[in-house]
Protein backbone atom coordinates (compact mmCIF):
# COMPACT_ATOMS: atom_id res chain seq x y z
CA UNK A 1 0.00 0.00 0.00
CA UNK A 2 2.95 2.53 0.86
CA UNK A 3 3.89 1.63 -2.23
CA UNK A 4 1.27 3.11 -4.30
CA UNK A 5 0.58 5.60 -2.26
CA UNK A 6 4.14 6.73 -2.89
CA UNK A 7 3.83 6.38 -6.47
CA UNK A 8 0.49 8.37 -6.95
CA UNK A 9 2.49 11.35 -4.58
CA UNK A 10 5.53 11.21 -7.44
CA UNK A 11 3.50 11.46 -10.52
CA UNK A 12 0.92 13.60 -9.33
CA UNK A 13 4.31 15.95 -8.09
CA UNK A 14 6.31 15.11 -11.44
CA UNK A 15 3.59 16.27 -13.56
CA UNK A 16 2.88 19.27 -11.59
CA UNK A 17 6.27 20.43 -11.16
CA UNK A 18 6.83 19.46 -15.11
CA UNK A 19 3.53 21.26 -16.15
CA UNK A 20 4.38 24.43 -14.52
CA UNK A 21 7.77 24.41 -15.57
CA UNK A 22 6.77 24.56 -19.13
CA UNK A 23 4.41 27.33 -18.43
CA UNK A 24 6.65 29.63 -16.56
CA UNK A 25 8.65 31.07 -19.30
CA UNK A 26 5.11 32.20 -20.72
CA UNK A 27 4.14 33.70 -17.56
CA UNK A 28 7.43 35.87 -17.70
CA UNK A 29 7.19 36.94 -21.03
CA UNK A 30 3.79 38.55 -20.13
CA UNK A 31 6.15 41.44 -18.48
CA UNK A 32 6.72 43.63 -22.33
CA UNK A 33 4.77 46.69 -21.65
CA UNK A 34 3.42 46.29 -17.82
CA UNK A 35 4.48 48.99 -15.84
CA UNK A 36 3.63 50.07 -12.45
CA UNK A 37 0.43 48.37 -10.67
CA UNK A 38 0.61 45.49 -13.39
CA UNK A 39 4.12 44.51 -13.48
CA UNK A 40 3.67 44.43 -9.51
CA UNK A 41 1.05 42.02 -9.72
CA UNK A 42 2.28 39.80 -12.14
CA UNK A 43 5.05 39.27 -10.62
CA UNK A 44 3.30 38.69 -6.63
CA UNK A 45 1.48 36.04 -8.78
CA UNK A 46 4.61 34.74 -10.60
CA UNK A 47 6.78 34.30 -7.03
CA UNK A 48 3.84 32.90 -5.72
CA UNK A 49 3.55 30.23 -8.38
CA UNK A 50 7.02 29.69 -8.26
CA UNK A 51 7.33 29.37 -4.57
CA UNK A 52 4.20 28.30 -3.51
CA UNK A 53 3.59 25.43 -5.98
CA UNK A 54 7.08 24.74 -8.16
CA UNK A 55 8.86 24.21 -5.32
CA UNK A 56 6.57 22.67 -3.56
CA UNK A 57 5.88 20.06 -5.88
CA UNK A 58 9.87 19.91 -6.94
CA UNK A 59 10.31 19.05 -3.35
CA UNK A 60 7.30 16.31 -3.25
CA UNK A 61 8.54 14.74 -6.78
CA UNK A 62 12.35 14.25 -5.49
CA UNK A 63 11.59 13.13 -2.11
CA UNK A 64 9.25 10.15 -3.23
CA UNK A 65 11.52 9.66 -5.53
CA UNK A 66 13.98 9.08 -3.18
CA UNK A 67 11.70 7.28 -1.06
CA UNK A 68 10.56 4.94 -3.98
CA UNK A 69 14.42 4.07 -4.86
CA UNK A 70 14.79 1.87 -1.49
CA UNK A 71 10.79 0.84 -1.98
CA UNK A 72 11.35 -0.93 -4.93
CA UNK A 73 15.23 -1.09 -4.86
CA UNK A 74 16.06 0.59 -7.80
CA UNK A 75 19.76 0.19 -8.43
CA UNK A 76 20.36 0.14 -11.89
CA UNK A 77 22.51 1.88 -14.39
CA UNK A 78 19.24 3.45 -16.36
CA UNK A 79 18.26 4.97 -13.40
CA UNK A 80 21.58 6.80 -12.68
CA UNK A 81 21.25 8.30 -16.03
CA UNK A 82 18.09 9.43 -15.13
CA UNK A 83 19.13 11.07 -12.24
CA UNK A 84 21.35 12.82 -14.17
CA UNK A 85 18.21 14.16 -16.38
CA UNK A 86 16.50 14.91 -12.97
CA UNK A 87 19.54 16.94 -11.47
CA UNK A 88 19.51 19.07 -15.13
CA UNK A 89 15.54 19.53 -14.51
CA UNK A 90 16.14 20.81 -10.96
CA UNK A 91 19.12 23.57 -12.30
CA UNK A 92 16.41 24.77 -15.07
CA UNK A 93 14.01 25.18 -12.12
CA UNK A 94 16.73 26.76 -10.13
CA UNK A 95 17.46 29.16 -13.38
CA UNK A 96 13.84 29.96 -13.36
CA UNK A 97 13.97 31.20 -9.82
CA UNK A 98 16.76 33.40 -11.15
CA UNK A 99 15.15 34.72 -13.81
CA UNK A 100 12.16 35.64 -11.42
CA UNK A 101 14.41 38.06 -9.87
CA UNK A 102 15.30 40.21 -12.45
CA UNK A 103 12.66 40.15 -15.53
CA UNK A 104 10.79 42.17 -12.84
CA UNK A 105 13.30 45.36 -13.03
CA UNK A 106 11.76 47.64 -15.61
CA UNK A 107 14.80 47.69 -17.43
CA UNK A 108 15.15 43.83 -18.04
CA UNK A 109 12.93 41.47 -19.66
CA UNK A 110 13.00 37.61 -20.95
CA UNK A 111 13.40 38.00 -24.73
CA UNK A 112 11.51 35.60 -27.03
CA UNK A 113 14.28 33.45 -28.07
CA UNK A 114 15.39 33.34 -24.19
CA UNK A 115 11.97 31.99 -23.09
CA UNK A 116 12.09 29.40 -26.37
CA UNK A 117 15.67 28.41 -25.66
CA UNK A 118 14.34 27.75 -21.75
CA UNK A 119 10.98 26.06 -22.68
CA UNK A 120 12.71 23.96 -25.43
CA UNK A 121 15.63 23.26 -22.42
CA UNK A 122 12.95 21.85 -20.09
CA UNK A 123 10.81 20.22 -22.74
CA UNK A 124 14.08 18.37 -23.66
CA UNK A 125 14.88 17.41 -20.52
CA UNK A 126 11.24 16.42 -19.58
CA UNK A 127 11.36 14.06 -22.64
CA UNK A 128 14.99 12.70 -21.95
CA UNK A 129 13.28 11.92 -18.57
CA UNK A 130 10.04 10.34 -19.67
CA UNK A 131 12.29 8.30 -22.37
CA UNK A 132 14.69 6.61 -19.74
CA UNK A 133 12.02 5.38 -18.02
CA UNK A 134 9.45 4.35 -20.17
CA UNK A 135 12.67 2.74 -21.95
CA UNK A 136 14.88 1.58 -19.38
CA UNK A 137 18.42 0.99 -21.64
CA UNK A 138 20.48 -1.86 -20.57
CA UNK A 139 23.68 0.45 -20.08
CA UNK A 140 26.63 -2.37 -19.08
CA UNK A 141 28.91 -0.15 -16.60
CA UNK A 142 31.19 -3.60 -16.47
CA UNK A 143 32.11 -2.70 -20.31
CA UNK A 144 33.16 1.16 -19.98
CA UNK A 145 34.04 1.21 -16.10
CA UNK A 146 34.87 -2.33 -14.99
CA UNK A 147 35.83 -1.45 -11.16
CA UNK A 148 33.47 1.73 -10.82
CA UNK A 149 31.18 0.17 -8.36
CA UNK A 150 33.92 -1.59 -6.13
CA UNK A 151 33.95 -0.40 -2.74
CA UNK A 152 36.14 2.82 -2.14
CA UNK A 153 36.55 3.50 -5.89
CA UNK A 154 35.04 6.73 -5.15
CA UNK A 155 37.59 7.76 -3.09
CA UNK A 156 40.41 6.57 -5.08
CA UNK A 157 38.73 8.91 -8.17
CA UNK A 158 38.09 11.80 -6.08
CA UNK A 159 41.37 11.90 -3.54
CA UNK A 160 40.65 15.46 -2.76
CA UNK A 161 37.22 15.17 -1.82
CA UNK A 162 37.40 12.18 0.24
CA UNK A 163 40.73 14.01 2.41
CA UNK A 164 38.61 16.63 4.58
CA UNK A 165 36.18 13.38 4.80
CA UNK A 166 37.81 11.28 6.34
CA UNK A 167 39.76 11.58 9.74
Amino acid sequence: MLLWITKYVHVTAISLWAGGLIAMPFLLRQTDGLRGFSLHRLHRMSRIFYVGWLSPAAFLAIASGTLLIFLRETFVEWFTLKLIFVMALAALHVRLGLIILWVFDPRERLSPWGARLLTTGILVTICAILAVVLWKPVLPSEAWAPDLFQPGRLGELFPRITAWVTP
